[in-house]
C-alpha cells in the first residue's frame, strides 16, 4: 500500500507537523508514566484503527520495557488482570475520549473521578493532551493510508 500524501515531502506539512511533533516531545516529557503514555497511545490507536500508530507505539512500548502479554492484553484490559488500577484508569479515560460520537456525553463523571483517584492534576492533563494528540495523529495517518510494518523505536525522539 502506497500513502496519499508524503508528510516528510511536504514543506506544508512540513511546517505544521513541526508543531505537532513538539506537542507529542512535550507529552513524552510529561509527569504521566511512560508506560501509561504507550498503553494510552496504542489503545486509542486501536480503537481507530490506525495501524502505523499501532505499529509505533506497541514497539516503543516494547522497547521501553513493556511485555508482551501486556501489550497483547490492551485491546481486551478490562478482563485482563495484568494492568495496575491507574493504568485501567487511564485505559477507561482514553476510550471515553475517543468514542465520544458513541457517548454523547463523552467522558462520564466517574471515569473522571477514577482517573483523579490516580493521577493529579498535570498527569490528568497530559491524559486528556495525550488521546487528543492521539487521535489527530490517528486520523492524519488513516486519511492518507500511511503504511505501517516498518517503524523503527526512537525514530521520532
Amino acid at each position: 500500500m502506497d500513502a496519499r500524501l508524503d508528510y516528510f515531502a511536504s514543506p506544508t506539512a512540513g511546517k505544521i507537523l513541526k508543531h505537532f511533533m513538539s506537542a507529542g516531545k512535550a507529552l513524552k516529557e510529561s509527569p504521566l508514566p511512560v508506560a501509561t503514555q504507550e498503553l494510552v497511545a496504542l489503545r486509542v490507536s486501536q480503537i481507530n484503527g490506525c495501524a502505523v500508530c499501532i505499529d509505533m507505539h506497541a514497539k516503543e512500548a516494547a522497547s521501553a520495557g513493556e511485555t508482551p502479554v501486556r501489550l497483547n492484553l490492551v485491546a481486551a484490559w478490562r478482563e485482563a488482570t495484568v494492568f495496575t488500577e491507574a493504568e485501567r484508569a487511564a485505559l477507561a479515560l482514553a476510550e471515553e475520549g475517543t468514542r465520544v460520537a458513541d457517548a454523547a456525553g463523552g467522558v462520564s463523571d466517574e471515569v473522571w473521578a477514577r482517573a483523579a483517584e490516580h493521577y493529579d492534576e498535570e498527569q490528568l492533563t497530559a491524559l486528556v493532551v495525550l488521546v487528543s494528540f492521539m487521535n489527530t495523529a490517528n486520523r492524519l495517518n488513516i486519511i492518507t493510508r500511511q503504511p505501517a510494518g516498518d517503524y523503527e523505536p526512537g525514530r521520532f525522539r
